[in-house]
């Protein structure tokens, strides 16, 4: 497949439905159509979670960690497929397996995202994700996603 080497935030914004404050990935460092993406989140202090979780300790929620992995699906998947987000579907989260956090991520940290296709079948995307900050994991999931119409 095509490989292409980044995306910016304009790019990315092209190609993810999602807007502040819920967009989760900053920059897109590479990207093997078909196959993978590697993304980073760049987790500031900031962040609208940050006030109350916690006040004391600002920890980034790790379900926010996998939406992340799941925004970065997302594009691959809108690229691989040489599409765009349209207000006539969503992607949905289909499912989540195999979620472990291994380590706490909080204001300071980039988050590296990398996300691989590990099949698609009858419209349903199956990936496999870890984040790590400075090399370490801090969390991975198995997870599922499909592009589905709105009725209206």
């Amino acid at each position: 497949m095509t490989k292409k080497t980044s995306m910016d935030i304009h790019e990315i914004l092209d190609h993810l439905p999602h807007r502040y404050p819920f967009v989760l990935i900053d920059k897109v460092t590479s990207m093997d159509l078909g196959n993978e993406i590697t993304a980073i989140k760049n987790v500031t202090i900031n962040e609208p979670f940050f006030p109350g979780h916690f006040p004391y300790h600002p920890v980034m929620p790790g379900v926010l960690i996998v939406e992340a992995m799941a925004q970065a699906a997302a594009i691959l998947s809108f690229k691989t497929m040489d599409a765009k987000p349209s207000e006539e579907s969503v992607y949905y989260f289909a499912g989540i397996d195999k979620a472990r956090f291994k380590k706490p991520v909080g204001p300071g940290d980039q988050i590296i995202l990398n996300v691989k296709i590990d099949r698609v079948l009858k419209g349903i995307w199956k990936y496999s994700g870890t984040a790590t900050v400075s090399d370490e994991v801090v969390a991975e999931a198995s997870m599922m996603c499909i592009l589905k119409k709105i009725n209206k």
